[in-house]
Order: structure tokens, then sequence, then C-alpha cells
């Protein structure tokens, strides 16, 4: 995988594990050439994923909204900051730009962004690796609920198995290489798209 789409706060949270391993993320991304894209931020989870990967030589491209870019939350030091006109673009262009996604902890803008890229999975519009870096459990209930949607018939095992998940680095990127995506979507065939 070449570049990889993360979803997250822009709050740091009241945990200073979250930044740190934000922060390791992104080294881990420099070490291994892979491209970071993200929202843009300098602040949060955003600024700290970023930041590990521009000081340890990584290739950052941040997609941010013009509103939020006027608000002065825009990271100065990308290798590339692409403006975008709403919040919708941001997360197409940053589709375009990856070959995955990872989210980790975050708010109610991440949790967007993260089941609009799944939903689009789950209907077959990408067959690429949907991930979840679960620091600290941050994420365990979530997926209490995504195994709650799936005992309950409104989630098929095959789409339970579209989300990765790992509290570690190295094996979710493990995990992310070795994704084959299900056959078919929800409804839909990619040639039909």
């Amino acid at each position: 995988m070449k570049s990889i789409a993360v979803f997250c706060g822009s709050s740091s949270g009241v945990s200073t594990v979250f930044a740190q391993q934000a922060y390791a993320l992104g080294k881990y991304f420099a070490v291994k050439e892979i491209t970071l894209v993200y929202g843009g931020a300098k602040v949060g989870l955003m600024g700290a994923v970023a930041d590990g990967a521009l000081e340890n030589g990584g290739k950052v491209i941040g997609v941010l909204p013009h509103f939020l870019q006027t608000k002065e939350v825009g990271h100065e030091h990308l290798t590339e900051l692409i403006l975008v006109d709403n919040m919708h673009d941001r997360k197409r262009k940053m589709n375009e730009l990856s070959e995955g996604v990872i989210m980790l902890p975050g708010g109610f803008g991440t949790f967007e962004e993260f089941f609009e890229m799944l939903t689009w999975a789950q209907l077959g519009l990408h067959k690429k690796p949907i991930a979840i870096l679960n620091t600290n459990g941050f994420y365990d209930q979530l997926l209490q609920m995504i195994d709650t949607m799936v005992h309950n018939g409104f989630v098929k095992e095959l789409h339970r198995s579209i989300v990765l998940n790992d509290p570690e680095i190295e094996p979710l990127l493990e995990k992310m290489k070795s994704y084959v995506a299900p056959e078919t979507g929800k409804w839909i065939k990619q040639d039909e798209v």
C-alpha cells in the first residue's frame, strides 16, 4: 500500500496515549514510505499523525475545506495541501488519493467520515481495506455495536468482515495488506456504478 487515509479527532482526547499512538502511526508511515492522506489540520490527533510522518521524512497530503483554512487550523508544513469547497469534497478527494482507510479515536466527524467510506465498501463502490486502530480500547463498544447489528440482521456477516481492527499499528497494517474485499457489494456490482 502506497497511501492511506487517516480519519481522526481534531482534539487530542484526555489521555496522552491517543496522541502518542497517532504520532507513532505517522512515523510508521514515513518509515514504510506510505503517504499519509488526512484532513489537513495541525490540531489534535490530526496534527500528531501528520507531525509523526513529517518529522520522520514522510510524505503527507492534507485535504482541507476552505472554511477551515480561514479558521487557521491548516498545517503549514505539509508535502501538499489541497483545499476543497466542502466536507463531502474532502472525503471524495481523500478516497481518490488513498488505497485504504484507518480510523483513530475521534468524535462525530471522524465517525461520519469512516462510516461513509465503510458504506461505500459495503456497496461495492471500492475494495479498499477499512481499518480501526483501536487505541486503548477506544472503539471496543463500537465494535460490539457492529456485532449487535449483525446479530439482529441489519448487517451481514460478510460485510462485518470489511471492518478490520487491532490495537497495534503493525498487525493492523498487515491485516490491511492481506485484505481481500468481498466479491459482491450489498446491492450493486462495480460495473453497474
